[in-house]
């Protein structure tokens, strides 16, 4: 089984089948630095990368958007000195999809210069 950074993002429409808690599990073995998060009822996967100054932030937050225009599915970034925090669900459904998880997976390449 390939590494979840290496999964393809499938079209998501908002009858797909959200992630079961089993497969959350199992993707978070591999997503050791996020964390599930509840708001307003919807689950969503977050981490926070912390960085030397702002333009490393800005830098990191410009190759996620990239990378997320890339793949047609887009995160909440706060961007701030020294940090940025990375917020991934899908809209069409409410909650976390495999999507997420696995663009969850490369923004952490992203983060390691991968």
């Amino acid at each position: 089984m390939p590494a979840l950074w290496e999964e393809a993002c499938v079209p998501c429409r908002g009858d797909a089948e959200p992630l079961s808690a089993d497969d959350l599990d199992r993707c978070l073995r591999e997503l050791s630095d996020w964390t599930v998060v509840e708001e307003e009822g919807v689950r969503k996967l977050t981490r926070t990368f912390r960085f030397r100054n702002f333009r490393q932030a800005l830098a990191f937050t410009n190759r996620v958007g990239e990378l997320a225009e890339e793949n047609n599915h887009h995160p909440r970034l706060c961007t701030e000195w020294g940090s940025v925090t990375v917020t991934w669900w899908t809209h069409s459904i409410n909650d976390l999809h495999r999507n997420d998880c696995v663009m969850a997976a490369r923004t952490d390449r992203v983060g390691a210069g991968g």
